[in-house]
């Protein structure tokens, strides 16, 4: 049988069941290397995303001991810092050496500042440590999603993109116990735990992946580095540290309206824009300009900045309301988040399953912002008398929305672009994903010390209204608790706390609602193009060839023509 015969045919399949049919008859089955590859790729998600939350209930720990107690907005925030300014540079390099050796490398690096961090004598070494490892751990976001996929085709990504960020949502959910369990044997464990994990991941690297360098392995290795945006990126990353310097520092360590503040977000803005200038003029740019040409990118883009700042403004405060309204301890504030962060993995799980059944990710996006905004309405309702069984349906509906955005945005965002485009466009992706977790703690914390602040008359205590004063709340609620068990205060004066937290904690629902809303209009402004079921890369399996031609010689091999997308 003629390969023009079998075109042909594939060419004419109709809509009586059979088109479908011999889709699904075409899917390969999956080889034990790909599941080796993937699993390493789940392993690697889930130590990264522990490593972010791990160490939130182990800080005091750990600054009583080493000190830089003043120091730690920088111990935390070094790492999301270093992990977002890289991502455009790694996406580049993906591209140009191929995605094994800059996994490999990055991998190293996380492992490196593993140790550096947990060998620790000081908070300058910490902080030193925490900025590699975070290095490390922003190539890996950028090439864990490029490497799913150049496994599978676009229609199937979304499906394998949700399980393995539901591992990174499994050690979000572990963190903070695990992280205080061995913060009181030993802290340095938090970091040393993950040279192992990441030995037990480099090895299935090793022994698995097997994948093609690309067309970039032509070039010499000279030729190779010439490939990179040395210009670009000595523009970007500086101006991104500048942007997000600024944002963590704002409210914390300066006020807002200090020079400290401003000079660094108005000097990392102007960069930036020189940056997207210098990008047009440039032959090899780390994020191209036609990435953000299509509506439905762009769009795609603005959703996942969106749907980041809801989901961390929620993880940031959802915990604040168990504490300070239903007297929790920090421990059982975790437990009760638990029906959000599990039911996000679920949903996500389940959001990439229906992409590859329904290949619509549009409608998907209507159900996924419109239940999210049902999830945060109803947020609203929360006080302290909400009964259980309300809040937790609360957090499931919420999350079921929230979740499928997090497998089915990529595949949308690339739906209109050309397979060449997915390093780059996964780089930009996982920044802007990044970049909306930091708005997302930033925009909720401005809100809520203003809130507090405004509601302060409703305290009738001057001490406890000093005590929730400017920023200090979000601290003092881990204290409600013990200070409620100690019987520190009159229950008339928590009742007054109480509402307090409560008006401040619902301006914080009522703005994430109105991100979400946004979204949910923005959404229709997408155009729906056809999800390829064909996977066409340049970096896949290398044992894809020798399975196609063992398939042509047996002369069942069928060709099709690449799926069409509308531009």
């Amino acid at each position: 049988m003629s390969s023009d015969f079998n075109r042909q045919n594939a060419e004419n399949l109709d809509d009586d069941g059979s088109g479908p049919d011999a889709r699904e008859s075409r899917t390969p089955r999956r080889s034990s290397r790909f599941w080796g590859i993937f699993a390493s790729l789940c392993i690697l998600a889930f130590i990264c995303a522990l490593d972010v939350i791990i160490i939130s209930t182990a800080l005091p720990t750990i600054t009583a001991v080493i000190g830089g107690g003043s120091q730690y907005v920088w111990i935390a925030n070094s790492f999301v810092v270093a992990s977002a300014v890289v991502q455009p540079l790694v996406g580049q390099l993906a591209d140009i050496f191929g995605r094994q050796n800059p996994l490999i490398a990055c991998t190293a690096l996380f492992v490196l500042g593993s140790g550096i961090a947990g060998g620790a004598s000081s908070a300058a070494m910490l902080i030193g440590g925490r900025t590699v490892q975070g290095v490390g751990a922003g190539g890996l976001y950028v090439l864990l999603d490029i490497v799913c996929c150049d496994l599978v085709p676009l229609r199937e990504r979304g499906k394998y993109v949700g399980l393995m960020n539901s591992f990174a949502g499994v050690a979000a959910a572990l963190g903070p116990p695990v992280g205080g369990a061995i913060a009181q044997t030993d802290w340095r464990w938090i970091f040393y735990l993950n040279i192992p994990i990441c030995g037990v991941a480099l090895c299935g690297t090793f022994l698995f992946m097997r994948m093609k360098k690309g067309s970039q392995s032509q070039h010499t290795g000279k030729s190779r580095l010439l490939r990179i945006d040395y210009v670009g990126n000595s523009i970007f990353i500086p101006s991104a540290i500048a942007v997000l310097l600024g944002l963590v520092m704002g409210g914390v360590d300066h006020p807002w309206s200090s020079w400290q503040v401003i000079l660094p977000l108005v000097l990392g803005g102007v960069g930036w824009i020189a940056f997207h200038i210098q990008q047009k003029f440039t032959s090899h740019p780390s994020l191209p300009g036609h990435l953000f040409g299509h509506r439905t990118s762009a769009i795609g883009l603005i959703l996942t900045f969106i749907s980041s700042v809801v989901v961390q403004a929620i993880g940031y405060f959802l915990p604040v309301y168990f504490q300070a309204l239903k007297g929790a301890t920090v421990l059982e504030s975790g437990t009760f988040f638990l029906p959000y962060a599990i039911g996000t993995l679920f949903f996500a799980v389940i959001g990439g399953i229906l992409l590859a059944k329904l290949g619509n990710y549009k409608i998907l996006h209507i159900v996924a912002f419109g239940l999210s905004s049902l999830g945060l309405g109803v947020f609203t309702l929360l006080d302290g008398k909400t009964p259980k069984v309300a809040w937790v349906f609360f957090e499931l509906i919420s999350s079921a929305g929230l979740g499928i955005t997090v497998s089915t945005m990529l595949p949308a965002i690339m739906s209109a672009l050309a397979e060449a485009d997915v390093a780059s466009i996964t780089a930009a992706y996982s920044f802007i994903k990044t970049f909306g977790y930091v708005w997302g703690v930033t925009i909720a914390s401005v809100i809520f010390n203003a809130a507090v602040n405004a509601n302060l008359a409703l305290v009738s205590d001057p001490a406890v209204r000093d005590r929730l004063r400017d920023g200090q709340a979000y601290a003092f609620a881990s204290e409600v608790h013990s200070a409620r068990q100690a019987g520190r205060y009159s229950p008339q004066l928590w009742d007054e706390v109480g509402q307090v937290y409560a008006r401040s904690l619902r301006v914080i629902w009522w703005t994430c609602l109105g991100f979400s809303l946004v979204g949910l209009l923005l959404v229709f402004g997408e155009r729906t193009h056809e999800l390829r079921d064909e996977l066409e890369t340049e970096y896949g399996l290398e044992e894809k060839e020798k399975e196609m031609a063992a398939t042509a010689k047996d002369g069942t091999l069928t060709v099709t023509q690449p799926s069409s997308t509308q531009r």
